[in-house]
């Protein structure tokens, strides 16, 4: 958030209108670390924990998901300290944002596990997937608007519709923070997306999973 506020906040001068650009980065960051985090942890569980695999039967779609939840934790401390940044800026949730909070952590959570289950059973046929994702991770931030709003793109912000952080992230702006209407067609945009990512995901993982106990 300090390096953030710096660099694109003061630097490069990006305008976060009436919010507080730390906040402002702050709110993007808060989800988009427990997403990224864990999409990063279940892409390498199968092959982190090939040990266990190769020795006991059990279904392993667990372990992708199992892999995530340490995550949630560090979200929950992390939210702890955006209960004290919202007090030091003199912000406070709206109703409708404390109630969006379940869903919106419900539309990350079937993102990062859809292409978390994904990856994992690509990442066991080709090792390099671990390589990869740190980059395709790095690259995905800065199409999501954590750092910038989604006014930034101009007449090309149907382009946020293909992610569905961006609904999960300017909702939570919205509502948390009591700045601005919430835009329930990209919200609706994201939870689709998330629920074609999941089901997908799933279901490749089934196809692929008869294969681990002989490639991983």
């Amino acid at each position: 958030m300090v390096i953030f506020s710096i660099f694109f906040g003061r630097v490069a001068g990006i305008s976060s209108g009436d919010i507080p650009y730390p906040i402002f980065a702050y709110t993007g960051l808060l989800f988009w670390q427990y997403f990224s985090s864990s999409l990063s942890a279940a892409s390498n569980s199968l092959v982190s924990n090939r040990g266990i695999i190769q020795k006991v039967y059990f279904p392993k779609v667990i372990v992708p998901l199992a892999s995530t939840i340490g995550h949630f934790i560090d979200f929950l401390f992390a939210g702890a300290v955006f209960i004290i940044l919202m007090i030091y800026f003199h912000f406070f949730p709206t109703l409708l944002g404390v109630l969006l909070l379940i869903p919106c952590l419900v539309i990350t959570f079937l993102s990062f596990s859809g292409l978390g289950l994904l990856f994992a059973s690509i990442n066991v046929k080709y090792r390099d997937v671990r390589y990869v994702m740190p980059f395709f991770l790095q690259l995905l931030i800065f199409l999501t608007p954590v750092i910038y709003p989604t006014a930034v793109l101009g007449r090309y912000q149907w382009l946020w519709y293909l992610n569905p952080m961006s609904g999960v992230i300017e909702t939570m702006r919205a509502g948390l923070l009591g700045v601005g209407t919430i835009n329930w067609t990209l919200l609706a945009s994201s939870a689709l997306l998330s629920i074609l990512f999941f089901t997908f995901g799933i279901l490749y993982f089934k196809k692929s999973e008869k294969y681990f106990t002989d490639i991983i």
